[in-house]
């Protein structure tokens, strides 16, 4: 159990970016994009395509699967003022993004809202969509003002929030890219494999990987299991406090499937997390087999749990827990919460290897990096900064396998 009354500085978690390194567009080409390997305190500078041969073999690659919405819904009053409403997560009919997604008649958000003092409680905002030649009126109600919640109705049943969702919204572009999305952010702003629709921000390691790459790891004999966990816009949060643990950290929902729990169970060598959010959940999923032990069935894993828990298990008792627990309760795929925080200091359960992109300084992925390498992130971002990478979403690529 760590000691979490010690005081972690953002200020020594921070480094120089300067714009001209922030990757405004992507590349043509997926896998066209640099690639640092780290392995074992050292470095070599690669193209992501040769991350094919630097995977180690009998390796069980774990990706998120989530599926970037356009969550940026754009309203005009009659007055001419504009309102965005950005989509966080939904209320009603149900807080599983799978369910209210299918959703045929009306639904309730969180939501930030951009504009909103122009915004009067009693009048609703009123766009008329165009899908599949067939004209649709979609609404918007301020259902609690406080909470932020947004209500949306439109006027066919036999369309899905999914479809008025993609038929309205624009593609959330971190803001830090300060730019409006364009046509070609659609395909580009999302995994090859993306398959569940739910997330605000994209898994971004994952935007390196082609069709052609997944196949020569797969020939390799290399595994692959899919999880989810759909991206808040939390993670663009920054840290504003100078103590780190005072950091408010998102929630975020995860859904995760029998097979790619057995994949963990039965992985004889490196399991690879791609991306971040992918590391999340799995230690997340972790900490679920550790309360599970413990006689707790909430899937809800708060910010600190993992530093203030006293019981130890194996990655394969804990993940066999959830296991048995999904037979019992004769379920395919477990849905839950995560607020996980990593930061130096956390011990590693379940991940031997990272696929990640360069992140923003004095952010919580920059520590969560920091704890997978320690102090030798700073060689790796100096590494990257020398050698002209770029950073950020769009950016360059990192293989990090510590051992």
């Amino acid at each position: 159990m760590m000691n979490t009354e010690k005081e972690i500085n953002l200020s020594d978690y921070t480094y120089s970016l300067p714009d001209e390194r922030i990757a405004k567009y992507p590349l043509a080409k997926r896998d066209q994009s640099k690639l640092l390997h780290y392995h074992n305190g050292s470095i070599e500078h690669k193209n992501f395509k040769d991350i094919e041969a630097l995977i180690p073999d009998q390796s069980t690659l774990l990706f998120n699967n989530t599926k970037v919405i356009p969550a940026r819904l754009i309203f005009h009053k009659s007055t001419g003022a504009q309102i965005e409403i950005f989509l966080l997560k939904p209320i009603s009919p149900s807080p599983i993004l799978s369910i209210v997604m299918e959703e045929r008649e009306t639904v309730i958000w969180e939501c930030m809202i951009g504009n909103v003092k122009k915004w009067k409680e009693d009048i609703p905002l009123v766009r008329e969509l165009n899908i599949d030649d067939n004209k649709i009126t979609l609404q918007a109600n301020i259902h609690d003002r406080e909470k932020r919640q947004i209500q949306f109705s439109w006027n066919d049943d036999s369309i899905s929030f999914s479809e008025i969702v993609e038929a309205s919204g624009k593609v959330p572009l971190p803001p830090y890219l300060n730019r409006q999305p364009e046509e070609d952010d659609k395909p580009r702003y999302q995994t090859v494999y993306s398959a569940h629709d739910g997330a605000v921000a994209a898994p971004t390691a994952g935007l390196h990987f082609t069709p052609e790459i997944l196949k020569s790891l797969a020939d390799r004999g290399i595994k692959e299991s899919f999880l989810t966990l759909h991206v808040s816009a939390g993670t663009f949060q920054p840290i504003k406090t100078e103590n780190i643990l005072e950091h408010p950290m998102h929630s975020e929902q995860m859904v995760v499937d029998r097979q790619s729990i057995q994949s963990v169970v039965e992985a004889e060598g490196n399991i690879i997390a791609i991306g971040t959010t992918s590391m999340r959940t799995l230690e997340s999923l972790y900490w679920f087999g550790v309360r599970l032990i413990n006689g707790d069935e909430d899937f809800s894993i708060q910010k600190l749990e993992p530093y203030q828990s006293k019981h130890e298990v194996s990655r394969s008792e804990a993940f066999s827990a959830i296991l048995k627990w999904m037979d019992k309760n004769e379920l395919s795929q477990v849905i839950g919460t995560t607020e996980i925080f990593i930061f130096p200091g956390y011990q590693f359960r379940v991940c031997d290897g990272l696929i990640t992109n360069f992140h923003q300084p004095g952010s919580t992925l920059i520590l969560l990096v920091a704890a997978f390498i320690g102090e030798d992130w700073r060689k790796v971002y100096q590494e990257a900064d020398t050698n002209g990478y770029r950073f950020l979403s769009y950016g360059d690529s990192s293989f990090l396998l510590p051992k």
